[in-house]
């Protein structure tokens, strides 16, 4: 049997492990103990649990939110020749029942699924006869509902392990703050005495924190401007508005900077064709939401612009860890523009309905649901909000309902069908309040943020509850601090 460093060599091509890696992969495969990796985006977080499952005997199942995400992983993994697939809705219901046996057969080490595949009767029945050494818990900070992307599925992990005979677990995050911690580890049915926590603090150094105060769009401009052509190298802007990103765009573009825009309401087509332009180098620059970004492993991205304030500390952090990756100095540009704050005040607002807004709302897809197929998202927003186009509360609730499995399908393509009725959280006022009260501290944690004047990794290194970190003298503040 290979030891872990033979196969760090074998299969990743890497002489020596990163970080903490060591200490983890050695943890799973000597001491078969569990873990919770808290890792910064970019850090080497796949390889703890990718390397370990091809050292055991029975298969690895990897839970992962996204599914754009896996099949990337999926097809990276094939490339080393290690036998690894993915079951989603995206695969055919033959290729899903195949590939699902080959696992249960042990021809495949690891298989990445969403967490909503366990609503699947078919998919438990087999999965139980399967020998499973591991279950990685991908993108973990999903689970709990103070989380920045909290999914109800990935609340049920505790099941999912006790249907799988409790394996050996690895729990991997860049973003969970102590709270969001202690969350995992309760929902993933664990003692804080059952899981060891591994943290890499948030050393990036080669990172060069920045913030500008922005008065109005011509400030902006003339601040992405100075950047755009200081930096030859590839870079990504990020907005929160798709009608401001495209306006960008416009100007951008009219000033000869050549690039590609993605936001959510591209047709997929379009996304994964401006993705692979991206990564191949044949386009430098990306004007994006926050929908672009997972999985995008590109080591020579040299800046990273937040040209509309972000909502919260977490995705910050996220999208800035997309930068200089190869270990090269990126910049990490934050432009804050007051006005932004009620953009993402409205956003949150949006994102949080009340109980009684959900009660109708359901009321109306169960009593009207032909109708709503039929005419679509207009046609609900007509009766829920009076045609008011800023409204998204419409879009929320879809999404809550169909990650809560209320309903099955998408008004998009005429096939949404209601299959349960409302969870009690859903009927919560107390609980709904609550949750947009700890959304609204999210984004007053970005406003001190800016307004901090001492180190700025420090300030996140605080806030992810990671105290005593030395100044990193390589942001801003630091640079104001020492003259």
């Amino acid at each position: 049997m290979l030891n872990p460093l033979e196969t760090l060599k074998n299969y990743f091509g890497h002489s020596s492990f990163r970080g903490e890696q060591e200490r983890i992969v050695n943890r799973l495969i000597n001491e078969r103990e569990h873990c919770l990796v808290l890792m910064p985006t970019g850090g080497g977080k796949s390889i703890c649990y990718q390397l370990p499952a091809l050292l055991f005997d029975g298969g690895t199942i990897v839970i992962s939110p996204l599914i754009a995400l896996m099949q990337d992983q999926v097809d990276a993994l094939k490339k080393k020749n290690i036998p690894a697939e993915f079951i989603n809705s995206t695969v055919a219901p033959e290729r899903r029942k195949e590939r699902l046996k080959k696992f249960v057969d042990g021809k495949i080490k690891l298989l990445y699924v969403t967490p909503e595949r366990f609503r699947k009767q078919e998919f438990i029945e087999a999965i139980k006869t399967a020998n499973v050494s591991m279950l990685a818990v991908d993108e973990a900070h999903c689970i709990s509902e103070w989380g920045h992307d909290f999914r109800p599925d990935y609340s049920r992990i505790a099941e999912f392990r006790e249907l799988l005979n409790n394996p050996l677990t690895i729990a991997l995050t860049a973003t969970a703050t102590p709270a969001v911690q202690k969350d995992i580890i309760a929902k993933l049915g664990f003692q804080k005495s059952e899981i060891k926590i591994f943290h890499e603090g948030i050393h990036r150094p080669n990172l060069r924190l920045e913030t500008a105060d922005i008065y109005d769009e011509k400030e902006t401009l003339n601040a992405i401007y100075k950047i755009l052509d200081k930096y030859n190298g590839p870079g990504i802007i990020y907005f929160a508005l798709i009608k401001k990103l495209e306006y960008y765009s416009q100007i951008l573009g009219d000033k000869g900077y050549r690039h590609g825009i993605y936001h959510g309401k591209l047709d997929a087509q379009k996304r994964k064709q401006t993705q692979r332009d991206f990564l191949s180098g044949k386009i430098n620059l990306i004007l994006a939401t926050n929908a672009f970004g997972m999985g995008i492993d590109k080591p020579d991205i040299r800046f990273v612009i937040h040209a509309e304030v972000p909502s919260s500390i977490e995705s910050y952090y996220q999208e800035i860890g997309r930068a200089g990756r190869d270990g090269k100095d990126s910049l990490c540009m934050l432009l804050y523009n007051q006005q932004d704050l009620y953009t993402q005040m409205e956003f949150i607002k949006w994102a949080n309905p009340g109980a009684d807004y959900y009660a109708r709302m359901f009321d109306l897809l169960r009593n009207n649901l032909e109708r709503a197929n039929a005419e679509g998202v207009d046609y609900l927003r007509e009766q829920m909000s009076f045609k008011d186009r800023n409204d998204f509360r419409v879009e929320t609730v879809l999404a809550m309902l169909d990650r809560y499995g209320v309903t099955e399908g998408t008004i998009e393509t005429k096939n949404l069908k209601v299959v349960d009725e409302l969870p009690r959280q859903l009927h919560d006022d107390h609980y709904l309040k609550e949750k947009l009260t700890s959304d609204n501290k999210k984004l007053l944690s970005v406003v001190n943020y800016f307004k901090s004047v001492t180190c700025r990794r420090v300030f996140i290194s605080d806030y992810f509850g990671f105290p005593g970190e030395p100044e990193c003298g390589n942001c801003d503040a630091c640079s104001l601090n020492s003259n």
